[in-house]
């Protein structure tokens, strides 16, 4: 099993519609570990760490989020030694 994290910057809209919660919900299911943050400027922060496959599948749901979001952009970037957090947290 191959793991990474990466961290997303989610733009749209994304704010005041459960995507923070959703995105949370969506790591639990597939066993990853991270966070997801809502930024002053409107977008969204995301960082997903665990199986490399389940981080990627995560990454495209982005794209979707949940109904009543808008995803207009997705940027992705890998943290290379980035020390995985032990849970997933909403902030």
């Amino acid at each position: 099993m191959s793991t990474c994290c990466v961290r997303a910057y989610v733009t749209g809209k994304v704010q005041g519609v459960w995507f923070r919660r959703s995105t949370q919900e969506q790591a639990l299911q597939r066993g990853l570990t991270g966070y997801a943050k809502n930024l002053p400027d409107g977008r969204v922060e995301v960082v997903l760490c665990g199986d490399s496959a389940a981080v990627s599948a995560l990454t495209e749901w982005l794209w979707q989020g949940p109904e009543g979001a808008r995803v207009t952009h997705v940027t992705i970037e890998v943290l290379d030694d980035h020390r995985a957090p032990d849970h997933f947290a909403t902030y």
